[in-house]
């Protein structure tokens, strides 16, 4: 197998299939060039009819002799031999055309130059011709498939009218009564003649059949090669964005964990240091009210903790721990206003159903907004308004702190979470602020 495949290197032909029935149709050829040809076989004249009028005979033709004197051998053969050897090697689909047409040119010249080597006797030029054909076939598409297919149809239409009109053309003998030593047809009843003119013409009409075969033959396995080159690359296509929806999945899953860890945890650590320096302050002027700052900065840690163990065994913490939003909410807030002395109102006009994922979005939003409020803001009051309007959930969260220039502060992870959690479920975000005026948290969520 390794010797027998040693060749391929050597070929850039598409379809081997096709290179060995252009191997076959060639020994075809290679066998009829050591056939014996019509020329070959002598007839003698038949006797002569009583009462025919003798004419005045042409020239005589010279006798027959066993084997084609006309005939060439080694250049038959080296004609087919360089037919064959250019099957190794095809010109591209992305080659200049004329490159192919030079190609199939020298096809059609190698073809001819062995019939005329072969003499009036040559009975291969078929073969030759449909060699030619099938490797117009895997050079041009469709119309110069048809065109080349014609111009062989053509030529072996030539080919055989030039055979048929010199088998004919000694017809006129019998009609002059001749005794002349002729071709085989001479010597054949008009019925007899007819036959012969009758398989001529079938053999132009199959021949004709056969380019149409090999046409459609060679136009399938074309298009069978693409549908199977467009299955691969499409395979090849979807395996990258298989990997690609991967990693983005991975990514948006690691995102998701950091945001579910930034606002839980991250929430209850702000306040815990907030309960800590509280204690700081008052440690040495009130020690029991120290005391009560350390104990609540105690309750926060473990709520953090908790919730990290929860994050880390479940992936996802239920942040409304199985209460409704809005007792969730309220909860949330006291809890705010206790730990930061920040004076809170909150306006809740929600009469629907929210989806556990709009719950959960707003909460964790307005959990980091506060967050923020506290840690950056420097703020005394907050406004927190919650309505229904339109099928869409309005959270307008608004603080009087200091506030901040927005586009010199996109980058924060908070900011970021806040938005691709409303984003996720199509809802729509936006931060307003400005330096000394406060800054406004908006987002309107469908709910449904």
């Amino acid at each position: 197998m390794g010797r027998f495949s040693g060749w391929k290197s050597y070929s850039n032909h598409p379809f081997y299939l096709l290179l060995y029935l252009e191997w076959i149709l060639l020994a075809i050829a290679v066998f009829a060039t050591f056939a014996p040809s019509p020329d070959a076989i002598h007839f003698s004249p038949p006797p002569r009819p009583q009462g025919w009028e003798i004419l005045p005979p042409h020239p005589p033709m010279p006798p027959s002799r066993p084997g084609n004197p006309s005939r060439f051998i080694p250049g038959i053969l080296a004609s087919i031999g360089s037919l064959g050897l250019m099957g190794l090697r095809l010109p591209q689909v992305h080659h200049p055309w004329i490159y192919q047409a030079l190609y199939t040119t020298l096809g059609f010249g190698l073809s001819g130059l062995a019939v005329a080597f072969g003499g009036r006797g040559a009975t291969f030029f078929s073969a030759l011709l449909l060699v030619v054909v099938i490797r117009g076939c895997l050079m041009f598409p469709w119309r110069g498939r048809v065109m080349v297919a014609l111009v062989a149809y053509i030529s072996f239409l030539g080919m055989l009218m030039g055979t048929v009109l010199k088998r004919v053309g000694f017809f006129h003998y019998l009609s002059r009564k001749v005794e002349q030593p002729a071709d085989l047809m001479e010597f054949l009843s008009p019925r007899s003649q007819g036959f012969v003119l009758h398989l001529t013409v079938n053999s132009a009409l199959l021949f004709g059949w056969v380019l149409v075969l090999v046409l459609l033959l060679v136009g399938a396995l074309l298009s069978e090669k693409k549908s199977r080159q467009d299955l691969k690359e499409a395979h090849r296509e979807l395996r990258q964005y298989a990997l690609l929806v991967e990693n983005q999945a991975a990514l948006q899953e690691r995102n998701r964990i950091a945001r579910e860890i930034h606002d839980s945890v991250g929430h209850y650590l702000t306040a815990q240091s907030i309960q800590l320096e509280n204690t700081t302050v008052f440690l040495a002027e009130d020690p029991p009210k120290a005391q009560g700052y350390l104990k609540e900065a105690q309750r926060l840690g473990k709520e953090a903790l908790k919730d990290v163990r929860h994050s880390v065994s479940a992936l996802r913490t239920d942040p409304l721990k199985g209460k409704t939003f809005e007792a969730a909410l309220m909860e949330l807030l006291q809890e705010v206003k206790q730990t930061t002395g920040i004076r809170i109102e909150c306006k809740f006009k929600v009469r629907s159903a929210l989806s556990k994922k709009c719950s959960t979005a707003l909460y964790r939003v307005v959990q980091e907004a506060l967050t923020n409020v506290a840690r950056h803001s420097e703020a005394t009051r907050v406004q927190v308004y919650l309505m229904e309007a339109s099928g869409m959930v309005c959270l307008r969260l608004q603080d009087n702190g200091q506030g901040f220039e927005r586009n010199l502060n996109s980058t924060g992870f908070g900011l970021r979470g806040m938005q691709d959690r409303i984003q996720a479920i199509g809802g729509r975000f936006e931060i307003k602020s400005a330096s000394g005026k406060g800054c406004q948290v908006e987002a309107d969520i469908p709910i449904n």
